[in-house]
């Protein structure tokens, strides 16, 4: 289990993270909690999380320990370090996020109305790298699920050489139901992938119909089922040598980059 991010923001402490979960939740991404932490406090936050769908983990304390310890070392008695984070500690995220209908409202009004949905897309740096691409040729938006997502901290921030300061960011607890609201919205979903005779698009000789969401899937396996059958259509890369596959990133930097072409001569 990965718990810490390099110079990944934390809030340590009980009270401090129950008033954020109280006040404004989108800006947790985790809360690690101490194994067999009891009291009402303790219920209280737990039942936050569950109210706001904010993941929180159960951990040994050692974990706790490891995370507020500062970034040059040293040696902090276990003393200091329970009164440090009290069983409690939140990993927020660097970038505010808007709500699913206002990237739907804008997506006509993007230079390039596109919206990308990313399906449990792990590395930060891809998702980072995809941001930027996505806000250099006027993307409309991003769309990641709350859960199972790669971790918005400073990797991702730096991938995405200030991209994800500007572009408008939705995270939802279910991404098979954000695209039949997109559907419902009049985007027309494309996902990536597909192999040549299963009746998906070539990308390099049909461009999306736009306004529309790009869906790519996760690194090792792709898009999830329940995901795939709501892409109206799947687009496909040609590729001119025999070859495994493109890492989600470079698909997705060229699927974008020929709907910006085709947006141009339009």
């Amino acid at each position: 289990m990965h718990t810490q991010s390099e110079d990944a923001p934390l809030l340590p402490g009980l009270k401090p993270v129950l008033e954020l979960l109280s006040s404004d939740p989108q800006r947790i991404d985790c809360v690690f909690c101490k194994k067999g932490l009891r009291g009402p406090e303790a219920r209280e936050m737990q039942n936050l999380c569950r109210k706001n769908d904010v993941r929180f983990t159960l951990v040994d304390p050692p974990v706790l320990d490891r995370l507020c310890r500062p970034a040059s070392g040293g040696n902090r008695d276990a003393g200091r370090d329970a009164v440090g984070h009290q069983g409690v500690v939140a990993r927020l995220s660097v970038t505010s996020f808007c709500e699913l209908e206002d990237i739907f409202a804008t997506v006509e009004q993007a230079p390039l109305p596109i919206i990308l949905a990313l399906d449990q897309v792990q590395d930060p740096g891809n998702v980072g790298t995809l941001c930027r691409t996505l806000y250099a040729l006027g993307g409309a938006g991003i769309i990641l699920p709350r859960h199972n997502s790669a971790y918005l901290g400073p990797a991702a921030r730096r991938a995405a050489a200030g991209a994800l300061e500007h572009l408008p960011v939705a995270r939802v607890t279910n991404l098979g139901h954000a695209l039949d609201s997109a559907e419902e919205a009049g985007l027309t979903i494309y996902g990536a992938g597909g192999q040549a005779g299963s009746g998906s698009l070539d990308a390099f000789a049909e461009p999306m119909r736009l306004p529309a969401i790009l869906v790519l899937g996760n690194e090792d396996k792709g898009l999830r089922p329940g995901v795939a059958k709501r892409c109206a259509h799947m687009m496909r890369i040609p590729l001119a040598r025999s070859f495994d596959s493109l890492n989600v990133a470079q698909a997705g930097g060229i699927l974008l980059g020929l709907a910006a072409a085709a947006r141009a001569k339009s």
